[in-house]
């Protein structure tokens, strides 16, 4: 864990061993964290918002030679494609738990209490919304396939959400990202990130809190 918070934390210096080490293959490596985050529901720590603000940040630096365009469709294609596996696995999360119930071990049952409440307050919107939630945004495609929403539906919102996001951080990446300040203080510009990302979940669990609350009274 201390080794995924560091990289998070450090991500852009450790973005650039990355590229130094294995050249063109950073595409496929970022493709991969990308498309695990969402599609394999087991890890949703994996870093989303800020693995794309940073690397499109070093596309726009000349002396790494990354390609931008590159980087936005290998996003776009592995949060899409990420998010649908993950659909698939919750139509199928009853025969998976059943045959495999080793797989119960890796998701926890707060984040996906929480991932449901969510979902249950938001309806299919909450697709969209998600998207832009570290960790709800693994489980709410897995949510979403064991709620009896059509794929069609799911489809329409996802794919909205998964161009917005990719657009938004790797925009802000590439234009602000190589700001002299922003490069002095890139580990707080990620934990900046990551909490203007949780906003919407802790005002959700803080008013779904209150007003159970209310009930109770």
């Amino acid at each position: 864990m201390a080794t995924l918070i560091d990289f998070i934390l450090h991500i852009d210096a450790h973005l650039v061993n990355i590229v130094n080490t294995f050249g063109n293959w950073t595409y496929i490596i970022l493709f991969v964290i990308i498309f695990v985050e969402t599609g394999a529901v087991i890890l949703p720590f994996l870093p989303g918002d800020s693995l794309l603000f940073a690397a499109a940040a070093l596309s726009a630096n000349p002396t790494y030679k990354l390609d931008i365009g590159l980087f936005i469709g290998l996003f776009l294609i592995a949060a899409a494609v990420g998010d649908s596996l993950n659909y698939f696995l919750g139509s199928k999360a009853s025969i998976i738990l059943q045959r495999y119930p080793w797989f119960k071990k890796f998701i926890k049952e707060d984040q996906l209490h929480d991932a449901q409440s969510f979902f249950d307050k938001h309806g299919i919107i909450g697709i969209f919304l998600a998207r832009f939630m570290p960790i709800i945004r693994t489980f709410a495609p897995f949510i979403a396939g064991g709620s009896g929403f059509t794929y069609r539906h799911f489809v329409k919102y996802n794919l909205s959400a998964v161009f917005t996001w990719v657009i938004l951080f790797c925009g802000t990446g590439y234009f602000f990202g190589n700001i002299s300040f922003v490069k002095d203080h890139f580990s707080m510009v990620v934990i900046g990130i990551i909490l203007v990302s949780l906003v919407p979940a802790v005002y959700t669990f803080v008013k779904g809190k209150l007003n159970s609350a209310a009930q109770t009274k």
